[in-house]
């Protein structure tokens, strides 16, 4: 199973903000520390808020917080959440599709079953087991560069 990119920023958000909880962070920062779009980022953020995961503090000061503690935010649901329904073949939608052997296959059976033990383990785990290692993390994720590559990307994006 390869997990979406919509699902990957996802969860590179809400590690980025568990890795330093006291602070609030900027899209910006987020993108710059992962060296991905901070258009693409603008759409995850607004789904994980929806959720109730993130919180958007505006004004001076303001930025990304988590909208819970790292410890009620499940992995499952997470990827439950952003991926959608998990349809690894054509036998998983409302029909069998034109599959020849969909009423005898058992294919089927263990897909989903293989689905159960993916999200089964991903439920094992929250937000905070991915962080506990969080020197680790801010010193890869919060350095100097990481902020002056998004500043020269806003310069670069307002001239």
């Amino acid at each position: 199973m390869r997990l979406t990119t919509f699902t990957d920023y996802s969860l590179r958000v809400l590690i980025y903000l568990a890795a330093q909880p006291a602070e609030r962070a900027t899209i910006a920062q987020v993108a710059a520390s992962f060296q991905v779009s901070e258009n693409h980022l603008v759409k995850v953020v607004h789904f994980l808020g929806k959720q109730g995961w993130l919180t958007n503090v505006r004004g001076k000061g303001g930025g990304l917080e988590l909208g819970m503690p790292p410890e009620a935010i499940i992995v499952g649901r997470v990827v439950r959440e952003t991926e959608g329904l998990s349809q690894l073949a054509e036998c998983f939608g409302d029909t069998d599709g034109d599959c020849a052997i969909a009423p005898n296959c058992r294919l089927r059976g263990v897909l989903g079953e293989a689905i159960k033990a993916f999200y089964g383990v991903l439920d094992h785990y929250t937000l905070a087991d991915l962080v506990n290692n969080r020197q680790q993390l801010a010193q890869i994720l919060f350095h100097p560069a990481a902020d002056a590559g998004a500043k020269a990307r806003r310069a670069r994006a307002v001239s």
